[in-house]
């Protein structure tokens, strides 16, 4: 059995998305940084696929997200690597703020060094 091999989140890449904004899917458009793709940590640009009715953000929105949950492997610095079931994103105004109030499910404590503190704190669970 061949195992599948996780890459980058890149253009076109769906995601969950894990905070009460109102968008469910959204699709990324494109990486803040780095050619190959976004990481755990980083900001893209989504397009919103799916939203719940009178939610913050509207099907078709084009919107900033932090994406906290990914399907590739991260290397910490005590040698443990770190890897999601899923990609997921929260949802951020172009200051980096979250839109929603809440963020469901696990949330690495990477985000920390990325400047993404509020995330954190709004996070049920860190791991």
């Amino acid at each position: 059995m061949q195992q599948q091999v996780r890459g980058f989140i890149q253009m076109r890449t769906n995601l969950k998305v894990v905070d009460n904004s109102g968008a469910k899917r959204v699709m990324c458009i494109q990486a803040m940084k780095g050619r190959k793709g976004a990481r755990l940590g980083d900001t893209i640009i989504a397009s919103v696929k799916e939203a719940q009715p009178r939610g913050k953000v509207k099907k078709g929105d084009v919107v900033y997200g932090v994406v906290v949950r990914a399907a590739m492997q991260r290397g910490r610095c005590d040698g443990s690597e770190i890897k999601f079931d899923d990609n997921a994103v929260v949802l951020v105004n172009k200051q980096g703020e979250p839109i929603g109030t809440r963020v469901f499910g696990p949330v690495p404590h990477e985000l920390r060094c990325k400047k993404h503190v509020k995330i954190l704190t709004l996070a049920e669970h860190i791991a």
